[in-house]
C-alpha cells in the first residue's frame, strides 16, 4: 500500500512538472514575441498556429468551414487551412528577408490596381443602368448576313426527332410505324404518344440543332465517317441490350459549312450587346473628357 502511494505521488509530481515546463515554454514564447503579448491578451480565442510574431486564432477561421459539414471533413478542412496559413507566412517571411526595399515597393502597382477596380465598378454600374439589352430579330438577321463567313461550322450538326424506349414495350411496333409517316404527322403522333407511353427519352423539337457527337450520345450509331453517314441515312432504328432507338434526321450541315442562324442566334445577340457596351463606355469617357476640357479641369504640358 505504501509502495502504491509512493508511485502515485511520483506520477503526480511528474505530471505537475510537465505542466510547469509547458507553461514555461509558452511563457518564453510570449516574452520573445514582445508586443505580441498584447495581441494574445486582446484575443481570447484559442491559438491554432504561430509563425514568428504572427498568430492564427480560432476566430480567424470564421466562415472557413461550411455549416453542416461532417466532423471529419471539418477537421480536415481546418488542418489544411492552418497548414496553408503557416506555409504562406513562412514564404512571406523568407521573401521579406531576401528582397530589398525597392523590390518590395508595390505602392504604384497597388494604386494602379485600385484605380482599375474603381473605374471598372463605375463602368459596370453605368452598364447596368443605361445599357439597352433588347436585341431585335432584325438586328440579329442583319448581323448574321453581314458576317456570314464568321460562322463556319467546326463540326457536323443536325436536326432530328427521336425516341428511346424499352424493346419489350407493347406499343413499339406502333411507334416504329409512326416514323414512316410524313414528318409533320409523325411529330404530332409522337406528341400524342408522349401522354401515355413511358419513353426513356423523346424529342420532337425540330428547331434544335445538335452536333453529331451529341446525337451519338443519344442514339448510339457507329460511324467512322460522319459526313457519309449523314448523307446516306435519314431514318435510324437499332436495338441494344433491350433498348430500342428510333430517329429521323431532318437536316444536317457538314463541317466548314455556314452555321444556321438558329444555332448562332444567342451568340450574335451577345456580340451585339458587347458592342453596345464598348460603345457606351467609349461615349462616357469622351463626354467626361470633353466636359473637363470645357471647364478647364486639366492641362497637358
Amino acid at each position: 500500500m505504501y509502495v502504491a502511494k509512493a508511485i502515485s505521488s511520483v506520477l503526480n509530481n511528474l505530471s505537475s512538472l510537465k505542466q510547469k515546463l509547458r507553461m514555461l515554454v509558452f511563457g518564453t514564447m510570449i516574452l520573445l514575441s514582445g508586443c505580441d503579448l498584447l495581441q494574445l491578451q486582446e484575443n481570447s480565442t484559442p491559438v491554432l498556429a504561430r509563425v514568428e510574431g504572427e498568430y492564427l486564432f480560432l476566430s480567424d477561421l470564421k466562415g472557413v468551414v461550411p455549416e453542416g459539414l461532417p466532423y471529419s471533413d471539418s477537421a480536415a478542412l481546418v488542418k489544411k487551412y492552418v497548414n496553408n496559413w503557416v506555409k504562406n507566412k513562412l514564404m512571406l517571411a523568407q521573401a521579406e528577408k531576401n528582397l530589398t526595399e525597392p523590390q518590395m515597393d508595390f505602392e504604384k502597382q497597388l494604386n494602379d490596381y485600385r484605380s482599375s477596380l474603381v473605374i471598372y465598378r463605375y463602368e459596370s454600374l453605368l452598364i447596368d443602368q443605361e445599357l439597352d439589352t433588347v436585341v431585335s430579330d432584325e438586328e440579329i438577321q442583319q448581323y448574321y448576313q453581314s458576317h456570314v463567313y464568321d460562322f463556319e461550322l467546326k463540326e457536323n450538326i443536325l436536326r432530328a426527332y427521336y425516341v428511346v424506349m424499352e424493346s419489350e414495350n407493347e406499343l413499339i411496333d406502333s411507334i416504329s410505324a409512326v416514323f414512316m409517316l410524313p414528318d409533320t404527322l409523325a411529330i404530332y403522333s409522337l406528341q400524342d404518344f408522349e401522354n401515355f407511353v413511358d419513353f426513356i427519352t423523346v424529342s420532337t423539337d425540330t428547331n434544335l440543332w445538335m452536333s453529331f457527337v451529341q446525337f451519338q450520345q443519344i442514339i448510339p450509331v457507329e460511324s467512322y465517317n460522319h459526313d457519309l453517314f449523314l448523307q446516306n441515312n435519314r431514318y435510324i432504328e437499332l436495338e441494344e441490350e433491350g433498348i430500342s432507338y428510333m430517329a429521323r434526321i431532318l437536316d444536317f450541315k457538314i463541317k466548314d459549312d455556314i452555321s444556321p442562324l438558329e444555332v448562332e442566334r444567342t451568340n450574335i445577340e451577345q456580340i451585339i450587346i458587347n458592342k453596345r457596351k464598348t460603345k457606351l463606355i467609349k461615349k462616357v469617357r469622351e463626354d467626361i473628357y470633353n466636359k473637363a476640357l470645357y471647364n478647364g479641369d486639366f492641362e497637358v504640358y
